[in-house]
């Protein structure tokens, strides 16, 4: 028996945590991101988005697109934390979970549901619970391999579930347009439908034609393409490893890349899974290093060693962003990949923390998310740490 892959996403995360800090936000148009001429759309809300606003938008088009935009500037630690309570949620019905990103995850479910007589409502109970408990959206995609689960949660957003068994992708792949094949970046998308392949079921008859256009066009991608297509790949859920003195992410690209946007938008992604990653383990490191492949696959990396120990997400992806742009920028690359370095539990060493104090940050924390909570469940912001209270004037 083949296995079951769940891949579960989480519908415009960052704006939604907006509202469920601020429940006022709810059924407006807003975009979280940078403020100002270089700022750019992290995350646009539904509302924006009818107003053709969109993630990697430089944020002054998307305020001429849509006038009544609020932009809110990330709250990544906030981020983080609802990010873990997603996590936890979902490890009541499996342990098997591969953290893609902040918002995003596969899961193996083959034990859970190789006997299940009503899969989809099965999956509609965690999703409808995943909102009553923790207040986020999701979509659901079902499938023997990881690419066919992560076409199926991009099928139907927000709020969807979509099943796509191995006999069904003639029927549910191919007649999509060929934009929405995972992987197919905006650059190569315009060539293939000079091609005349508009939709991925023209794709796949070529594909398995072995045309030498696109045996060309894709390169050593190819083989994995033509396994995608035809319902093979990785159906192996990958868990975390951990290695005691470094924890790195990096992502391989379906195509070669120089979009300095794309780019560290991806950069931003890998900094946040590192940082969550250390947190959870309770790890601080004091090196960030940042690698890429380029187009022949030939590796450069570069790193910088901070003053002091971190996990902090800000301090992390600002370094990683400085590598990129003082050594990478413009280069076409494959992979890129964030690597925290020389971990130390802070638990169990002596040194000096001028400006990280291990256990008040731990119970911060918790403090915090236990206001997060409150607050939700009251629908409007009653409670504050102390410390808010005081920079607004009170005591």
């Amino acid at each position: 028996m083949g296995r079951i892959i769940m891949h579960i996403d989480l519908n415009a995360f960052f704006a939604t945590a907006e509202e469920l800090k601020d429940p006022s936000l709810v059924g407006k148009p807003i975009a979280v991101g940078g403020v100002g001429r270089r700022g750019v759309v992290s995350t646009a809300s539904y509302e924006a988005r009818k107003y053709g606003v969109h993630s990697a938008m430089p944020m002054f088009k998307a305020l001429e697109l849509c006038p009544k935009l609020i932009v809110k500037e990330p709250d990544f630690h906030y981020y983080s934390m609802l990010s873990i309570s997603f996590i936890s949620y979902l490890k009541r019905y499996s342990q098997l979970i591969e953290q893609a990103s902040i918002d995003e995850c596969y899961v193996d479910m083959s034990e859970q549901l190789k006997n299940e007589k009503h899969p989809y409502m099965y999956l509609k109970n965690l999703q409808d619970g995943l909102l009553k408990e923790i207040g986020l959206k999701c979509s659901i995609g079902l499938a023997p391999t990881k690419f066919l689960a992560k076409m199926g949660s991009d099928m139907k957003k927000p709020m969807g579930i979509t099943i796509i068994r191995k006999n069904e992708i003639k029927e549910k792949i191919y007649p999509l347009p060929i934009e929405s094949f995972y992987g197919i970046g905006k650059k190569t998308s315009p060539k293939l439908r000079e091609m005349g392949i508009t939709t991925i079921g023209d794709l796949a008859d070529l594909v398995n034609k072995d045309d030498p256009r696109l045996m060309d066009m894709f390169g050593k991608m190819y083989p994995t393409i033509k396994d995608w297509i035809n319902g093979r790949g990785n159906d192996m859920v990958d868990m975390e490893p951990w290695d005691a003195k470094s924890l790195g992410h990096s992502e391989t690209f379906a195509f070669d890349s120089d979009d300095h946007f794309f780019i560290e938008e991806k950069i931003k992604e890998l900094s946040m899974r590192v940082s969550e990653g250390a947190k959870r383990k309770k790890k601080i490191g004091k090196t960030v290093q940042l690698q890429v492949k380029d187009t022949s696959f030939k590796s450069h990396d570069k790193s910088f060693t901070m003053l002091e120990y971190t996990n902090d997400y800000k301090i992390i992806l600002e370094q990683a962003l400085r590598l990129y742009r003082e050594n990478f920028s413009g280069m076409e690359i494959r992979l890129v990949g964030v690597t925290l370095q020389n971990l130390i539990d802070p638990r169990k060493s002596t040194f000096q923390m001028s400006l990280f104090n291990y256990e008040e940050y731990e119970e911060m924390d918790k403090t915090q998310m236990l206001v997060n909570e409150l607050n939700r469940k009251m629908k409007k912001k009653v409670f504050k740490l102390g410390s808010e209270a005081k920079k607004n004037g009170r005591d």
